[in-house]
């Protein structure tokens, strides 16, 4: 997984969930360590999909809840 791919996640969900999100891990729950839903996921897909200037098929992320998961799906498509 990417270190700057990883910054730029953490930056992204700083930035639509707030200061709490700077304390995530690569290996933390998003849904659980931010008390997110999956319309806010999608919210958090969305921007990833803009500032990578890629697009991410829905059925590469199922399964997928932490931010090393969602750097090496980014990675994958770059």
């Amino acid at each position: 997984m990417s270190t700057s791919i990883l910054v730029r996640l953490t930056e992204l969900a700083v930035k639509r969930f707030g200061p709490a999100a700077q304390a995530l891990a690569p290996t933390d729950d998003l849904f659980e360590t931010l008390d997110i839903d999956s319309l806010q996921a999608l919210d958090l897909l969305t921007d990833l999909e803009e500032a990578f200037d890629i697009e991410i098929p829905d059925y590469e992320i199922q399964g997928v809840n932490t931010l090393g998961g969602l750097a090496d799906v980014i990675q994958a498509r770059q």
